[in-house]
């Protein structure tokens, strides 16, 4: 057990700075459900208040006087649930058990209620994307995500849902000084009646939940008059909370189909089944035995923000909450940007972790959510511009989370994870490469992510004499593989990097396989087919997050 933990960093830690060219703010956002204009009747009545953070550009300089901590208070409170939720497994409960100490003082680099930089944008203000956590995840269990694609000029919002999902959250009742707790909600993994009823139960608050951050946003853009109670909160000197009017005509959120929906595993099924369940509210000829888990109001402004333009993208989608008799329908149904006028699966992005490539089952459920027929998997029609599903090798389920980057060593060591840190930036460079394909503007790549993801490997990397890294050899290697890929041409020296382009099925870039909605195994996904029965569910997440076995998995198929 000692020498387990000998090689570790002591203190868990996320890199220094983002590499994207602007300065990271956060603010803790708490708004009473009572004093919104609810998007549907409340599915739980003891959850009076909706809770996010938002992730955002800040001007340069800006000092903080608190640190971010990764874990919120009552700090015990969230560790204890931590422990708790991952008991399951008994390796990372060793982790858990030997971090508690640690993991207290571990700080998110974002400045604390920082003020919001100008948009530079034509418009005037910021694109938003809102991220669902899914399950043991929170509002801050993605922070180094949310915080990259905000150093590109992103507004990112990461909703705490309280369905039972996350190991711990407090509801407060009106006031900063009490709170409630909801605990996690253990459910059953194996396929049932009772499960699929619960699973709807959760999806019906977190949809509700999703609404309720959308109205949120646009009353916090209008600059209406609206109370955050979330500990922390800023005053003037007036003792008026203005901490939340700095964003105030600097979201880009009324336009419709402005904003970006994303989220990582039963998260993904969230954003999923929000989209649609938005976008077909009004469908006539609802069969009988569909139970619509959303149903928006008539005058709900999140019916205009939801179009077959918005952009999605999903992160190791979890898909069997999708697949419960009561929503069939539903799942029958294609994503709104397959509707007529839509750009078809271009402003859909699906990334699986390597464990989740290797579960069949989930694979090719998957592939039938993101494509133009959910029912089948055929092969593709050349009119419909296909999805961008990719997986990256050597991942797993936390390298989409911040645990892949605060325990590298363990993930490694665990889930045989290897360079976490690139793995994190392709998903975060694809995200705002399908952004950028769908005129949402964000900032260049950086020089810093590029070279990261460019396919060289250690073996090219010289060193000196006394071991130290040879830049030169880098530049060397990455030099030559420019060259190889374009023909033995020599690259600019300093040509402008846009976006590098990991959204081509034909991406030489190494360890990023694209993967067809087609049922037939291509050439990157033969490792699939060799490897699925070796794959292991318990894994994929982290022993809590899916069925019991791949036969039952294909039940659902």
């Amino acid at each position: 057990m000692t020498s387990f933990f000998s090689c570790l960093n002591p203190t868990p830690s996320f890199p220094a700075v983002y590499t994207g060219p602007f300065g990271v703010g956060t603010i803790d956002v708490e708004v009473a459900v009572a004093a919104l204009n609810s998007p549907a009747p409340s599915p739980d009545s003891t959850i009076s208040t909706v809770s996010f953070r938002i992730f955002y550009p800040c001007e340069p300089g800006t000092d903080s006087t608190k640190s971010v901590y990764w874990i919120p208070d009552p700090q015990q409170s969230y560790v204890s649930a931590y422990a708790r939720f991952l008991g399951a497994s008994s390796r990372i409960s060793k982790l858990i058990a030997f971090f508690p100490g640690l993991l207290n003082h571990i700080t998110i680099p974002a400045k604390r209620n920082a003020k919001l930089l100008a948009s530079p944008n034509v418009s005037g203000r910021w694109p938003v994307t809102v991220f669902s956590h899914g399950l043991g995840g929170s509002r801050n269990a993605y922070s180094h995500l949310l915080g990259s694609l905000a150093s590109f000029g992103i507004v990112a919002v990461a909703p705490e849902h309280r369905d039972g999902s996350a190991p711990i959250s407090f509801v407060r009742d009106g006031t900063e000084s009490k709170s409630v707790a909801i605990e996690y909600r253990s459910i059953s993994h194996s396929p049932s009646r009772e499960v699929e009823d619960a699973r709807d139960d959760q999806l019906r608050i977190r949809l509700w939940e999703l609404g309720l951050v959308h109205e949120t946003l646009l009353r916090i853009d209008l600059a209406d008059s609206i109370q955050n109670i979330a500990s922390g909160s800023t005053t003037n000197k007036n003792g008026v909370q203005d901490g939340l009017r700095m964003f105030s005509s600097s979201l880009d959120v009324h336009r419709p189909g402005s904003i970006s929906w994303s989220g990582h595993s039963f998260g993904a099924a969230t954003v999923y089944q929000f989209v649609k369940s938005v976008y077909y509210h009004q469908s006539e000829g609802f069969p009988k035995v569909y139970k619509p888990l959303f149903i928006p109001a008539i005058n709900s402004s999140i019916l205009r923000q939801i179009t077959p333009c918005s952009t999605i993208s999903l992160l190791d989608l979890w898909t069997l909450p999708l697949r419960s008799d009561a929503t069939k329908w539903l799942w029958e149904k294609p994503l709104p940007c397959y509707d007529h006028g839509g750009p078809g699966g271009d402003n859909v992005l699906a990334i699986l972790s390597e464990a989740f490539f290797k579960w069949k089952g989930n694979l090719i459920s998957t592939k039938k959510a993101v494509s133009a027929s959910p029912t089948s998997l055929r092969r593709h029609d050349p009119s419909q511009t296909p999805p961008h599903i990719f997986y990256p090798v050597k991942s797993a389920h936390l390298s989409q989370s911040d645990f892949g980057i605060l325990f590298p060593w363990a993930t490694k060591k665990i889930f045989k994870v290897e360079e976490p840190e690139r793995i994190m930036k392709f998903n975060v460079m694809a995200v705002l490469a399908v952004m950028r394909r769908n005129g949402i503007v964000v900032a260049k790549d950086s020089k810093i992510d590029v070279d990261a993801v460019q396919n060289f490997t250690d073996s090219t990397i010289n060193e000196d004499a006394d071991g130290r890294t040879n830049e030169r050899g880098i530049g060397h290697a990455v030099h030559k593989i420019h060259a190889h890929m374009n023909g033995g041409r020599k690259p600019p020296e300093k040509s402008p990097i846009e976006g590098l382009d990991l959204l081509s099925p034909d991406t030489s870039l190494r360890g990023w396989i694209a993967i067809s909605t087609e049922e037939e195994v291509e050439p990157g996904e033969a490792s699939n087919q060799k490897t699925s029965q070796d794959a292991d569910p318990n894994e994929a997440i982290m022993e809590t997050e899916i069925l019991g076995s791949e036969d039952n998995q294909e039940q659902k198929l």
